[in-house]
């Protein structure tokens, strides 16, 4: 008995002796009002803006299982009064009550970033939605943060290769710009992004796609889509779900772009894909008036181009000195019957270096993905092309230009010299070539022989219902006997005179195969 109660004191003694006290300073408020995912809170009156607060029930016990346990919440200042600071709670209010103790965290939020997150769907926190274990983070990141200075940064000359025809051709992306995707609801927004994504296997590029108050059945199929691609690998999926709290919709695209300015930091590329801002404006709205913020234009808070512009700005292309990495955004916003003067659209026109403009018109007559090559816009360039796809893709956009030009006209009169009949049917051809199933995304190579081709006049004796077939059956006979040509293409990027006679003979060797050209061409005659 004597031997127990010595070990007894003999423990006491050792845990005195290594006990350490330290004093910590903490500021505690109180919740005098709570309700919509917004607090009201005295007390703090040395908290900053946009700082992360934590929320408690008054329960004493261990912090790590009280949070296990769901019991302390955590929220962000957004409105600091003379008396009182309003707060935003992050996820479920509903534990919270009046009278609960707050304590201010001295930080910003932040989320967990690093490899650990590639392949993963992830909530705006940062906690994994994907059923497939806790995320291991050894670094985590300020959702908010000052984007790079002008110093920092350089022109944008690469390429950012979406495989989609009509966008590489003609509204090319460049790695580290900002190109909008704005259109109305249900015409193939999405699917472009998504094809950028997928078109990115191999390009040494990292992808983040923010989902904001989307379905999360439809992140859902993405994800599914993005795996069965083998996309994932390089992938992040950060989810604001439409049954989530206005507060993730708002704080959803800033912890995506903290993930990727990670890889930013490390010297690497990155594209993100934000869908969509309107979503992510609506829910800044609704926080904004539940604050009790003074609503502008179309109850609008006025700092709501602040909101996009901070964000946008982060996309950047830094120079050698700074490591030489990028951010692609792709931002998309969502019109109401095609009114791109609306507020948040024209918002954001203003801030990116372009926009891809899907009309619903052309998107009915079957033209998809449905760009607008008219009203869509690239202000990078061709700077963001390969020199190969520069040359055949200038002489496609006159010819594109003059079709759309003559079609207008043709309509109205049938007498028509040659010249203007072989223009148009030469843009029938253009138009028809655009076409493109979502999923089949086309490299850049196969893009320039098939570009060559139609502006060659090599497809000239091809009908236009023919047209999509000839261009499969091309990538294929292509892949077996003009392998050596796609390589030259893809390595040195530029097209010389050599090189075109080698496409010419291969594109007049494949039609040689073709049994239906010689029927079409009595047709036509």
């Amino acid at each position: 008995m004597s031997n127990t109660k010595d070990f007894i004191v003999e423990q006491l003694k050792r845990q005195i002796a290594g006990f350490k006290h330290e004093i910590k300073e903490q500021t505690v408020g109180k919740v005098i009002k709570i309700g919509d995912g917004i607090a009201q809170i005295s007390g703090l009156s040395d908290v900053m803006m946009s700082e992360m607060l934590e929320f408690s029930s008054g329960k004493k016990s261990d912090p790590a299982s009280r949070e296990k346990r769901g019991e302390i919440r955590y929220g962000v200042a957004l409105n600091l009064e003379e008396d009182s600071i309003g707060a935003i709670i992050l996820g479920d209010f509903f534990g919270i009550k009046e009278g609960d103790e707050v304590k201010s965290l001295k930080k910003i939020l932040e989320v967990p970033v690093g490899n650990s997150v590639v392949g993963r769907v992830v909530n705006p926190m940062g906690q994994p939605l994907d059923g497939k274990g806790e995320i291991l983070a050894d670094k985590f990141y300020p959702i908010e943060k000052i984007a790079p200075g002008v110093i920092a940064r350089e022109s944008v000359s690469e390429p950012v290769q979406t495989g989609i025809k009509a966008i590489d051709a003609m509204i090319p992306i460049g790695r580290g710009q900002r190109e909008l995707i704005i259109g109305d609801r249900q015409i193939g927004k999405t699917a472009i992004a998504i094809d950028a994504i997928i078109s990115q296997k191999g390009q040494n590029m990292k992808c983040v796609y923010v989902a904001i108050g989307q379905k999360e059945s439809k992140v859902a199929n993405i994800a599914a889509k993005l795996e069965e691609h083998g996309a994932m690998e390089y992938t992040t999926i950060v989810l604001a779900g439409a049954s989530d709290p206005a507060s993730f919709a708002y704080i959803a695209p800033y912890a995506g772009c903290a993930m990727a300015e990670y890889f930013l930091d490390k010297g690497e590329d990155v594209l993100i894909v934000y869908d969509d801002l309107s979503k992510h404006a609506v829910a800044y709205r609704e926080i904004s008036l539940l604050l009790r913020r003074p609503p502008g234009r179309e109850a609008y808070p006025g700092d709501v181009f602040y909101l996009h512009s901070r964000l946008l700005e982060r996309a950047c292309k830094l120079n050698k000195d700074f490591g030489g990495g990028s951010i692609t955004a792709l931002p998309i916003i969502e019109t109401q019957a095609g009114d791109v003067s609306a507020y948040i659209p024209t918002n954001v026109i203003s801030i990116t270096d372009g926009q891809i403009y899907l009309e619903p018109d052309l998107f009915y007559q079957g033209n998809r993905p449905a760009v607008n090559a008219g009203l869509s816009v690239s202000r990078v360039g061709s700077a963001a092309q390969i020199k190969a796809m520069k040359k055949v893709a200038g002489k496609m956009r006159l010819e594109a230009a003059q079709y759309r030009e003559l079609a207008a006209f043709a309509q109205f009169g049938s007498d028509l010299d040659e010249e203007t009949k072989s223009k148009l049917e030469r843009g029938k051809r253009l138009v028809e070539i655009f076409k493109q199933d979502q999923y089949k995304t086309v490299p850049v190579a196969n893009q320039v022989l098939i570009f060559f081709a139609i502006i060659s006049g090599l497809l000239d004796d091809v009908s236009v219902e023919k047209i999509l077939e000839f261009e499969e059956e091309l990538n294929k006979y292509a892949e077996n006997s003009g392998q050596d040509i796609l390589k030259d293409i893809a390595e040195k990027g530029e097209l010389n005179e050599k090189l075109e006679e080698r496409m010419k003979k291969l594109v007049e060797d494949y039609k040689s195969t073709l049994d239906y050209l010689e029927k079409d061409i009595s047709t036509a005659l």
